[in-house]
């Protein structure tokens, strides 16, 4: 399993497009996997025959893994075989380590093997909705833990999973309410860890009572099953509407003097550059400036603390030709020029809506921006995205009447306006410093120099 990032440290294996026996050459692609970040392939490093392939679609692995054996012009049987399984081995710590820990049940755990757990996973929980390691299905069937109740369980490893900690957890919890109800007596709270908020903020199992809807669908609807890419956006934006309280806010800007400037210079800059201007680098330019001005906006929470983010990295919503989103991220923005900007944004899109981008090109954000006029909308009220705390939306820039002030007296006059928002996290940014910050962005804008050269 190759490396694709820092941030990435497993992949699923989601399907072969190579078996056992099968000659490939160099760079043929033998496999499509997917990451919690993107999808990509894995191409053959060598030329030759595929031996064994050591996992099965759907597995997950952890980067560094053997995935496969091949079989190499000239190589020795045995030896090649023998090499191999040496690589796996020191490759493998974590997986021996899964093995020894399922082959060792903790006090009150139902024994798992790992027989169990490859067909479990195979066939039973297909309905959920988010990633769950073979280990933890296994014990949820082996507990009768429903599907409901492991996707209401709160996860504590990465992006939010449930790990083998929290559904023994949920367990031993669910019998000590079994046994309260039975003898009258309440369930003993346990403490919570002193970097979370406090228990009584939120009473214990509260978001287990969570479930939405059961829906019915009627003669002639059209059932689409969400893909995978669908799944990951919609888990994405329960949670984080679950763990941030969301406000919004919204300001009008005059763009009259950058649309004109615009038009001035984009046609000789895109036979300079080859590249066209749009007005989304020159958004992300005032962002930049003003998260300088409001650190506190730029930052993540972890716990009770608040964490002020030296690096600015922006975060650009795009829309995918099959209908979903991407959110490729342009690194320390506030050191790129308006032409650095262009750039970054018009190859980061291109690579997204070609599926091309890495895992560290959409991880690692701490602000982003979503354009709501590039489908001519007026605006909107976006979904923070985890574990960013604020979020700034463009809408539609369109001309309209309105009040100007001028040395004769008011006027009514035509401008290009366009209506800005910003949802933040009311946990660290309340309305003062939301409005402040949306304030700087409007300044920076409409005191744009329309005499820089690009």
């Amino acid at each position: 399993m190759p490396k694709m990032g820092e941030s990435v440290i497993e992949a699923t294996i989601t399907k072969w497009l190579k078996k056992e026996g099968d000659t490939v050459e160099e760079d043929d692609s033998i496999a499509e996997i997917a990451t919690d970040k993107v999808d990509s392939e894995i191409p053959s490093p060598v030329e030759g025959t595929i031996k064994k392939l050591l996992y099965n679609e759907g597995d997950t692995v952890a980067v560094g893994e053997v995935i496969a054996e091949m079989s190499v012009e000239g190589e020795e049987g045995e030896e090649s075989e023998e090499e191999a399984t040496e690589e796996k081995s020191a490759a493998s710590p974590a997986k021996e380590e899964k093995k020894e820990e399922s082959a060792e049940p903790e006090k009150g755990q139902v024994p798992v093997s790992e027989t169990d757990i490859k067909n479990y996973s195979a066939k039973d929980f297909e309905s959920l909705s988010g990633f769950y390691s073979p280990l933890v299905r296994s014990i949820a069937q082996k507990e009768d833990v429903s599907v409901e109740e492991l996707q209401a369980i709160q996860g504590s490893g990465k992006e939010g999973r449930v790990t083998k900690r929290d559904i023994l957890d949920y367990i031993e919890k669910r019998g000590e309410k079994g046994k309260a109800a039975a003898t009258g007596e309440p369930a003993a709270p346990k403490e919570a860890p002193a970097s979370q908020p406090a228990a009584a903020s939120q009473p214990s199992g509260a978001a287990q009572t969570i479930q939405a809807p059961k829906v019915q669908s009627w003669e002639g609807d059209n059932i689409v099953e969400m893909d995978r890419m669908r799944r990951m956006i919609a888990d994405h934006m329960v949670t984080s509407k679950h763990v941030s309280p969301h406000v919004t806010m919204f300001i009008d800007v005059d763009m009259t003097e950058i649309v004109n400037w615009r038009n001035k210079v984009k046609k000789d800059f895109q036979q300079r550059e080859g590249e066209k201007i749009t007005f989304t680098p020159i958004f992300l330019e005032a962002a930049a400036k003003a998260l300088k001005d409001y650190p506190r906006v730029n930052a993540s929470v972890d716990g009770y603390n608040i964490i002020e983010r030296k690096k600015i990295n922006i975060g650009m919503a795009t829309a995918l030709p099959d209908g979903n989103l991407i959110v490729p991220v342009i690194k320390d923005a506030d050191q790129k020029n308006l032409l650095g900007l262009t750039k970054s944004v018009n190859d980061l899109a291109k690579r997204a809506r070609d599926r091309k981008l890495t895992p560290d090109e959409i991880s690692g954000g701490t602000f982003s921006l979503t354009n709501f006029g590039s489908f001519n909308n007026i605006t909107g009220s976006p979904i923070i995205n985890q574990p960013e705390v604020a979020i700034l939306g463009v809408g539609a820039i369109q001309k309209k009447p309105v009040v100007v002030e001028s040395q004769a007296g008011d006027m009514i006059g035509i401008r290009h306006i366009t209506i800005l928002s910003i949802t933040f996290d009311h946990r660290v940014v309340d309305g003062a410093m939301g409005g402040m910050f949306l304030n700087r962005v409007k300044h920076y804008l409409e005191n744009f120099d329309t005499e820089r050269n690009m």
